[in-house]
């Protein structure tokens, strides 16, 4: 049986442990050290290397071939995602910030996926709708404004194939999941709507991760 300390859970992982962990199960080749390196002037919020290769891993599983991404931020999690989707595969990513957009679309080609993504730039709320007639989709990520969870939750579960992905990430919301705020509202009503319409786990990674398969 677990002591009361490891079942505490977070007492055990050290930066410098996760830093081990990271560089043996998710080390970086030079195109994902490349668009893991926030440039000055971007905020450094992509998801971690261990949550990256989850995203992988996930994608494998699935077989995924059609996915969708709401937060491309400089294309981290878009090159993780595109990499294990077949040869007639396809992502579209959208991401709000055209700075952020063009960055990512350089790191993409260099990573030799641009006949693989599509950087849309745009609003998701505007952009997600134009996607449709694309699907249905086998995976949907969404890691972006939070305040829209719930919208691209909604969005997610309506052009899922039957078994396929939601993916949300930063699910904990940095500890405001519970506030009465509106970044509080949509993030609850998106844990469960995803809930009531999937099968789904909250994974508890730094700031947690939402994985559902849709029924």
């Amino acid at each position: 049986m677990a002591d009361k300390n490891s079942r505490e859970g977070v007492r055990y992982q050290t930066p410098e442990i996760i830093k081990y962990v990271s560089e043996v199960h998710a080390g970086h080749d030079a195109a994902l050290a490349q668009a893991f390196e926030v440039p000055d002037g971007i905020p450094a919020i992509q998801v971690g290397p261990s949550e990256g290769k989850l995203l992988e891993l996930l994608l494998r599983l699935a077989g995924a071939t059609k996915v969708v991404e709401v937060g491309t931020l400089i294309g981290y999690s878009a090159i993780h995602m595109a990499r294990v989707l077949p040869a007639d595969g396809h992502l579209w990513t959208i991401e709000f910030e055209p700075k952020h957009a063009e960055v990512a679309r350089t790191n993409i080609a260099k990573a030799g996926l641009a006949d693989k993504i599509t950087v849309l730039v745009g609003a998701g709320t505007e952009i997600l709708p134009t996607l449709v007639d694309k699907g249905p989709f086998d995976a949907v990520f969404i890691d972006a404004d939070k305040v829209n969870y719930d919208k691209y939750g909604a969005w997610a579960i309506e052009n899922l194939r039957k078994g396929g992905l939601v993916l949300g990430d930063n699910s904990f919301l940095f500890g405001e999941l519970l506030d009465e705020s509106d970044r509080g509202r949509a993030m609850r009503g998106f844990h469960e709507l995803v809930a009531k319409s999937c099968d789904s786990v909250n994974i508890p990674t730094p700031d947690g991760l939402v994985v559902g398969i849709k029924r």
